[in-house]
This record gives structure tokens, C-alpha cells and sequence, in this order.
């Protein structure tokens, strides 16, 4: 499979939008949504003669060696190596002595710096498409600039605020810190990471077609009334019941030989109890530190993060 899922470009400027999928390689709901999303855009001028596109989007495999294989990753996650350390390691280091997915993070640096030094945006636009090993509530995750506030607002989706704060070297992290300048280009730059519900659920493609729509419509690369998605009703019945807008309160992160095993039966936004048994791992069992709602619960052999516990706010 190739990298660029596809590409569309308008006759007018305007933003560069960049959709990745598969940053973790077992999460396919992203992919197959780019792949019908380009489907749509070539569609859509013989349905509407009205329909202008407005500046260029491009589609991403994000770990295209784990997404080949259907694992998270093979090597490190690619999903928190974006740090300025790292990123300075794997630009002096010698090709041959990159692990796997630091030569995935290579070849994209690459692919965006050369699409930046082609398109010449005025701004970039960031969406990260993914999905959770459990099951239950969608959610965006936006960097904190008030333009990505913006943006997972018309994603439609509850937002999660202060996530970067609990992870590190992200790829939304990288966007949040403007490292893509490229001669001048571009002014700005915003991101948003978007979780369509559980990896295998078909309904997350669904739901992911639904939120690079939206996304296009909230850059200005279409009009509200262009690309009319069936995908949008999908999205909206299921977040209306979720809590609107949450905060990050606690991150528990696996320790390598900690044999984090999570107690079958969470689901996201599942509210739990101080002091409720939620996992175990070689040191007993592992109690939820505070009241709050549960957010990605860890059903699955790779991960660094054993859950999350936010807060509606």
C-alpha cells in the first residue's frame, strides 16, 4: 500500500488539510474512511456543478510497516516519538541505524515538509484519525490554541481539554508547536486528533468520513451545503447522549514488566468510583484514584497508557 491515500486540490487556494490514519497500524477506521472520502470528493462536481474546493487535501498512512502487519506498532508507538529530541536523533541519524517506526516518522516529516514547500498554505490543518480498543463514547482531543478549540467544535464530538498535558510526543504535539514553517508558509498552523469509537466497529468509518467532512467544511475547503454526508447523522446520534466537554484528571501509564491487565467490562465515559477496582498489575490490584469517567480502558496487547479518568466540565 502506498503512503498518500489520496490527494484533491482545488482551483483557489486556501488551506492545506492533512488526514492521517493509521498512526497505530491495528486502527483501520481511517484509512478505509480517506478511501472513501476521495471517492466522494471525485463524485461530488457530477452531482453539484456548484461545488469549488478551496486548497488541498491529502490522505496519510501514518505507520505503514504496522499497519501491514494489523499491530499498533513494531518497534516503538509512532504516536509519541514527535518530541524535539527525538525528531533532532532521526534527522542526523544515519538511515540504516533508524528503528521501524522512526523511519516511518522520517518519511513523514518529508511528506509534509515537501507538500508545505509545494502548496505554499496560508495555513495547515491537522486531523489525526483514531480509534480505542474498547468500546463506547467517540471523542476529540484539540491542541490548546483557541483556532483547534474551534475546530473540534465542529467536529461534533464530545472534546476532551488538557490531554497533551497527560501524554507526550504526539503528533498533535508536533502540530501544536508550529515546527512546520516552511519558508513563511504556513501563518498558522491547528490539529485535532479524532476517535471514532471501537477498532473494528464498521460504524467508525462512519463516523470518521463524518468528521473529515466536517473538518473540510470548518478550513473552508467546501461549503456547509457541499458533500452532503449520511455519515453526519450517524456521528451526531451517537455523541448527543455524552458529555460535551471534559478535562483531563489522571493518566495511568504502564511501566515496561508491570503486566497491566484491565478488568473486562469498561467502556468509555463509563463513570467510576475512588477506589474502584479497575485493573491489575504485578503490584496488586490497580484502583481508580478519583471519581470521574473512564476513558480509554486498555483492551489490547500493546499500549503504554492503561486508562484515563476525565471530568465533565
Amino acid at each position: 500500500m502506498e503512503r498518500i491515500i489520496g490527494t484533491y486540490t482545488g482551483a483557489e487556494g486556501g488551506a492545506l488539510v492533512l488526514v492521517f490514519g493509521a498512526v497505530h497500524g491495528n486502527e483501520p477506521a481511517g484509512v478505509l474512511a480517506l478511501q472513501e472520502i476521495f471517492s466522494m470528493l471525485e463524485r461530488e462536481p457530477v452531482v453539484n456543478p456548484e461545488f469549488e474546493f478551496r486548497g488541498r487535501m491529502v490522505g496519510v498512512v501514518g505507520n505503514l510497516q504496522a499497519y501491514s502487519t494489523h499491530k499498533r506498532f513494531l518497534d516503538r508507538d509512532l504516536n509519541r516519538l514527535w518530541t524535539p529530541i527525538n525528531l533532532s536523533r532521526i534527522q542526523q541519524a544515519y538511515p540504516d541505524s533508524l528503528q521501524n517506526e522512526d523511519k516511518e516518522l522520517a518519511e513523514l516529516l518529508d511528506l509534509i515538509h515537501e507538500e508545505i514547500r509545494t502548496c505554499r498554505p496560508e495555513a495547515l490543518v491537522l486531523l489525526d484519525l483514531h480509534t480505542t480498543s474498547a468500546d463506547g463514547g467517540i471523542f476529540c482531543i484539540p491542541s490548546d490554541d483557541r483556532a483547534s478549540l474551534r475546530l473540534a467544535k465542529e467536529l461534533h464530538a464530545p472534546v476532551i481539554l488538557g490531554m497533551l498535558d497527560g501524554l507526550e510526543g504526539t503528533l498533535l504535539h508536533f502540530a501544536a508547536g508550529n515546527h512546520f514553517e516552511i519558508g513563511g508558509f504556513p501563518k498558522y498552523s491547528i490539529g485535532a486528533a479524532f476517535e471514532s469509537g471501537q477498532h473494528n466497529d464498521p460504524l467508525s468509518v462512519s463516523r470518521s468520513i463524518a468528521a473529515i467532512v466536517n473538518c473540510l467544511r470548518a478550513a473552508g475547503c467546501i461549503r456547509p451545503e457541499d458533500v452532503d454526508s449520511r455519515h453526519e447523522s450517524i456521528l451526531r446520534t451517537f455523541s448527543d447522549p455524552l458529555p460535551k466537554v471534559t478535562r483531563l484528571r489522571h493518566v495511568h501509564h504502564i511501566r515496561p514488566g508491570d503486566n497491566f491487565d484491565m478488568r473486562p467490562g469498561y467502556v468509555n465515559f463509563q463513570p467510576i468510583q475512588k477506589g474502584e477496582h479497575l485493573a491489575n498489575d504485578v503490584g496488586g490490584p490497580v484502583l481508580a484514584p478519583e471519581d470521574g469517567l473512564i476513558l480509554m480502558p486498555l483492551y489490547q496487547p500493546q499500549g503504554s497508557d492503561g486508562f484515563f479518568v476525565v471530568t465533565e466540565i
